[in-house]
């Protein structure tokens, strides 16, 4: 249906004229748009040749004169609401492509200098005895996936605990002081919570102390706000109904809560934990400073110290050895396995929110 450009009245038979913004206007053909934005390239880009090309000054001049030149022509024929549409489409489609090109510059660097060394060696071997070439990064994995699941085994808990008292049971100061000191903790860097980790194993073992158990308590400090904050906002969506409905049964609250409440959100809160472990697994300062670097295998996280993917790839590419390039290709491909692991911990946190979801039907 279209917006006549005049209406009459029933009574008086008389034709009363639409406000202009709401006449019926012409409309731009499919074309105009991709065509507009190609003579803005060529525009730009023959100006630019005779100025001196630049790649950024081509794409920034060329989203100016597709938005304004679009923008008049729509005004022109379809109106001032239609091309203010058009200009903030423009707008937010190019803001969102400018948000992807550190993310596909990121993705398309690591992927080219990280495959080099992608192969079962890299995967099956250590550094122990390995001077140059050869070697691989199997210590590191083995350290991050036995650190990492130490912190998680810490912080789940107790973020897991500290949200339900929040919800269920907060009130007062006490937790007023809870939520303040968790906002702190959700913003302190991360170097922070390994010299605190550092420090107090400092006190009990002496200065120069390494553990892999330090590096997972530095985990943890920055793993447990991140938990208590989405556990907590999975718990508030729970409607007060099915509480209300199980106190009218005469369930007790602990049982209405294990029973009702985290089955309820259990699919947001698998969620919220599988994405605070893939946030802390690629921590490189408090692990650095925490656990050390060793070339060698080491399971044992109470005894000595530990290698991880991060600080395995930074070490590798801040302190190469003699020739480089097999280091380089060593740190590249860390970082490459480091993401893929965080990758697959995000579309584990996919998998687990829909598997554990409540079914509507």
């Amino acid at each position: 249906m279209s917006i006549e450009t005049d209406r009459r009245d029933p009574d008086r038979d008389v034709e009363i004229p639409l406000p202009p913004a709401l006449r019926k206007q012409g409309q731009l053909k499919p074309w105009v748009t991709p065509g507009m934005l190609g003579a803005a390239a060529v525009v730009v880009g023959g100006l630019l040749v005779l100025a001196g090309f630049s790649t950024g000054l081509f794409i920034v001049g060329t989203f100016i004169v597709f938005a304004v030149g679009l923008y008049v022509l729509s005004r022109a024929v379809e109106g001032r609401r239609k091309a203010t549409d058009r200009l903030v489409t423009v707008t937010v489609t190019a803001a969102f492509l400018l948000a992807l090109i550190p993310l596909v510059s990121v993705i398309i660097t690591v992927i080219g200098n990280g495959v080099a060394r992608f192969d079962a060696t890299f995967f099956t071997s250590s550094l122990r005895g390995v001077v140059g070439e050869g070697g691989g990064a199997y210590h590191a994995i083995i350290g991050t996936l036995i650190i990492t699941g130490l912190a998680a085994l810490m912080s789940i808990p107790v973020g897991l605990l500290t949200a339900v008292y929040l919800v269920e049971y907060g009130k007062g100061r006490l937790a007023r002081a809870i939520t303040f000191f968790v906002d702190v903790m959700t913003g302190i860097p991360s170097i922070v919570a390994g010299l605190f980790a550092f420090a107090l194993f400092a006190l009990f073992f002496g200065p120069g102390i390494r553990l892999g158990f330090a590096g997972a308590v530095a985990l943890s400090v920055l793993m447990i706000p991140v938990v208590v904050r989405a556990t907590e906002e999975m718990l508030k969506i729970v409607p007060n109904e099915l509480r209300e409905a199980a106190y009218a049964l005469g369930v007790p609250k602990w049982r209405t809560i294990i029973k009702v409440v985290i089955p309820t959100s259990i699919a947001g809160i698998a969620s919220g934990v599988t994405l605070a472990i893939a946030r802390v697994i690629g921590e490189t300062a408090p692990l650095l400073i925490a656990v050390g670097i060793t070339t060698g295998v080491n399971i044992n996280p109470f005894d000595g110290r530990m290698a991880t993917l991060p600080v395995f790839s930074y070490n590798s590419y801040a302190f190469p050895g003699v020739p480089r390039e097999p280091f380089l290709d060593r740190a590249w491909t860390a970082a490459l396995v480091l993401i893929i692991i965080v990758m697959l911990l995000n579309l584990l946190a996919r998998l687990i929110a829909r598997t554990f979801a409540p079914k509507t039907r």
